[in-house]
């Protein structure tokens, strides 16, 4: 199998360096492309007004890889449409913080998967919490063989896959939850008028742990199919109905 490893955190990052021997262990040929610097919070973003950057850099042995001076979704363009390859399964990862509930939607590293998707590849988005990552580098076989023995990619192209730091329980199919940061402006620089976003893990905790949010805090693995689809399918027959 080839496999193309990615992330948003960047090419230094070591849990980029801990899943992609993994993958080379596990699979065989792996490639990575991640970006030069931190690229967190770019979604599907590309850049189509600059030239960018690509450098090849040492890596772990055995392993071909390349610093993008971009974002997650065009170091999976380089890695398929510049390099004129194709691929197994792409794999995001492992991000330094969760990726759920709303805050799905400004992930690099479930953009990285969206744009593999495009590309005609297979995928999954790994994260975990900012504190730790070595539970989710051990648990990655578990995850791994789950997709596998159930066959998940036959009936999905994407997963969204969230690790917590302590786990409690299995392994649970989810879906998207609802906000699980606080969000907050902070004045850092009164003179120059400059301001940080920053926010703190608050999920809504329930019961119900369909809900990738929840299942993460009551210390389950959450694994969530994911869609590149905008469009609001029931209202969309809905009205067509109507006509």
């Amino acid at each position: 199998m080839r496999i193309l490893v990615t992330n948003d955190d960047g090419i230094n990052s070591p849990s980029l360096h801990k899943l992609a021997v993994w993958a080379k262990n596990r699979f065989g040929e792996v490639v990575v492309c991640a970006p030069k610097v931190e690229q967190s919070g770019k979604s599907q973003a590309i850049d189509i007004i600059n030239a960018v950057e690509v450098v090849r850099v040492d890596f772990e042995e055995g392993i071909e890889a390349y610093a993008v001076d971009s974002t997650p979704a065009d170091c999976v363009r380089f890695g398929t449409v510049g390099l004129h390859r194709e691929y197994d399964l792409v794999i995001s990862g492992i991000n330094r913080g969760y990726n759920m509930g709303k805050d799905i939607i400004y992930s690099g590293t479930v953009g990285a998967i969206f744009e593999a998707y495009g590309q005609g590849c297979k995928a999954m988005a790994i994260s975990t919490d900012y504190t730790s990552f070595d539970t989710a580098v051990a648990n990655l076989d578990l995850v791994y063989n789950y997709i596998m023995d159930n066959k998940l990619f036959d009936i999905c192209d994407l997963y969204n896959v969230n690790i917590p730091t302590e786990v409690k329980g299995s392994i649970l199919i989810t879906r998207q939850g609802k906000a699980c940061y606080s969000d907050e402006f902070v004045l850092v620089d009164a003179d120059k008028c400059l301001y940080k976003q920053q926010g703190e893990f608050v999920p809504e905790c329930c019961d119900d742990l369909c809900f990738d949010t929840n299942a993460i805090a009551a210390g389950y693995i959450s694994i969530t199919p994911m869609t590149t689809e905008r469009c609001d399918v029931e209202v969309f027959k809905k009205l067509n109905e109507v006509k």
